[in-house]
């Protein structure tokens, strides 16, 4: 279902509603089911001016004034208790039109008139000394709220609002591995934009907020698939350039086996059995086939450095990326995996020093950048930084077939065209092994591929015409990252933003660690 017809169906409903408690109010029924004059009618009911109204017209702002409208028709029929408030929140058309079809429900006048002539009768009673009056108006207040209701209605209310911006403008988001690591760190906590790209709506919709995807502590999933809605997004304020992170949901991430250590997708597994030697769990899991599926929205966030867009090939010789037969822009901080041999009884805080930590010197040797070469270099002669040779691996890189594509590794690798909106490619043997699960998955295709023999959605096909950009994220730890070169393209419908600011970081993701101040604020674009 898309927004649109989620967002007219609400519409119609409350439109409905308004008709049944219009008459009620004083004003004429039809009126309820007339755009704009409904909602300025309703200001009038309610006691705010009429051209309030209009801030319905304003995108975000929009919400909170229709749910304090609604909260304040709820309060002229005298619902002042938390659960009419809750019930207005949640889902406005049933509770207006429950006060519109309910003969015993009555209107009794714009609330918050009522409310501040109430306070203003408190207010004279104190300043003339009417200490009796005073006692009785405070006593018999019924707007008078408990102090428990004022704390879980301040909770309730800023649960709502944090999801809301949640949702829709800002996620805080935690850096959790070192695919990026001298540019973003392990521990590095980001702010990320989700409107700087076109505000992706929500596809996913009823959930548990301020969850991504997964309950803590019980370890389930902290969605419900259905209902779901169409893929939206309201337009880009920039375009995503080359070479600047961003975030995405993880493409492979639809179907995965979830372990404490990681998420798997499950064509991973299936082609390589050391993930499972090296998580029982993981091994548990594939035995009893329980893996988990994900909708679009809920997959697993990545973020990585964005080298090719939509239109572009790409080719990685001798470490270089190529892009349209030119070296790209490396970033600063581009690491690489050293066999590294260090004389006995160095200092290690040296190492701090420069930037190589622990997570550095894991995972079968020392990832560094071109400056900690040196670094290393100028402890001395028997100091030996030696680069690691990636050897041929194709069965393991997109698109895991080493007969159409033998010799490629992480280093030399491709080339590969990015597939862009409206263009259309001539379909083969060897490009279907690229091109399948875009046309098949990413594109919601019926593709059928047999004896030579191509079929879209039940028709021959010789060609295809892309419906929605790609793009091509690698991490700039690019011997330790875990990227396209793994899993292929990032779909546009996948975005999710752009990251703006570290707001905390600690060292190596631990706060035992310490923290990074001089982090803190720091551009995560760079």
């Amino acid at each position: 279902m898309s927004f649109l017809i989620l967002f007219l169906i609400f519409h119609i409903l409350l439109s409905i509603a308004l008709y049944f408690v219009f008459p009620k109010c004083g004003k004429p029924a039809v009126n309820g089911l007339i755009p704009i004059v409904n909602f300025m009618d309703w200001c009038d009911i309610i006691g705010k001016p009429r051209w309030h109204a209009f801030l319905l017209l304003i995108p975000i702002v929009n919400l909170f004034v229709f749910v304090g409208m609604a909260v304040d028709l709820g309060r002229s029929f005298g619902k002042l208790d938390f659960k009419h408030t809750a019930a207005a929140t949640i889902f406005a058309p049933a509770f207006i039109g429950y006060l519109g079809v309910k003969d015993e429900e009555k209107y009794i006048g714009p609330n918050l008139i009522a409310e501040k002539e109430y306070q203003q009768k408190i207010l004279d009673a104190k300043e003339s000394g009417k200490e009796r009056t005073f006692k009785k108006l405070v006593e018999n207040n019924p707007y008078k709220k408990s102090a428990i209701r004022e704390w879980f209605e301040s909770i309730f209310f800023a649960v709502f609002a944090a999801a809301f911006i949640r949702m829709f403008l800002v996620e805080a988001y935690v850096i959790p591995t070192p695919s990026m690591e001298g540019s973003l760190n392990v521990g590095d906590f980001l702010f990320v934009s989700k409107t700087s790209y076109g505000m992706r709506m929500p596809m996913t919709v009823a959930m548990l907020p301020l969850l991504h995807n997964r309950i803590p502590i019980v370890n389930r999933e902290s969605y419900l698939k259905k209902p779901s809605l169409d893929y939206k997004r309201l337009p880009a304020i920039r375009d995503i350039k080359r070479n600047s992170p961003f975030v995405f949901n993880w493409p492979v991430g639809d179907s995965v086996y979830v372990t404490a250590k990681r998420p798997y997708s499950v064509e991973q597994v299936m082609r390589d059995n050391r993930f499972a030697a090296s998580d029982p769990e993981l091994a548990q899991k594939i035995r009893k086939k329980a893996f988990i599926t994900r909708p679009i929205d809920k997959k697993d966030h990545y973020i990585k450095r964005c080298v090719a867009l939509p239109g572009d090939s790409l080719q990685i010789i001798n470490r270089q990326i190529h892009i349209n037969g030119s070296p790209s822009e490396n970033p600063d901080h581009m690491q690489f995996q050293y066999e590294v041999r260090l004389p006995s009884g160095i200092n290690r805080s040296k190492l701090d020093d420069w930037g190589i930590d622990a997570g550095d010197r894991a995972q079968g040797g020392f990832h560094l950048d071109n400056k900690q070469v040196e670094q290393l270099k100028s402890l001395g002669g028997n100091v030996i930084v030696k680069p690691v040779v990636h050897q041929p691996n194709p069965g393991s890189l997109f698109p895991q077939d080493a007969r159409k594509f033998p010799g490629w590794t992480v280093d030399n690798y491709g080339p590969i065209w990015i597939p862009k909106k409206g263009e259309t490619i001539q379909l083969t043997d060897k490009n279907m092994s690229l091109y399948s699960r875009a046309i098949d998955v990413y594109e919601d295709n019926d593709l059928e591929v047999s004896n030579g023999s191509i079929r879209i959605n039940g028709e021959p096909a010789t060609s295809y015409t892309f419906k929605q950009n790609y793009y091509w994220a690698m991490g700039d730890n690019r011997h330790n990252s875990e990227d396209s070169r793994m899993w292929g393209f990032v779909p546009e419908d996948h975005i999710v933003g752009r990251p703006l600011f570290i707001w905390f970081s600690t060292k190596e993701g631990n706060i035992r660690n310490g923290i990074n101040w001089d982090r803190i604020f720091k551009s995560a674009n760079n």
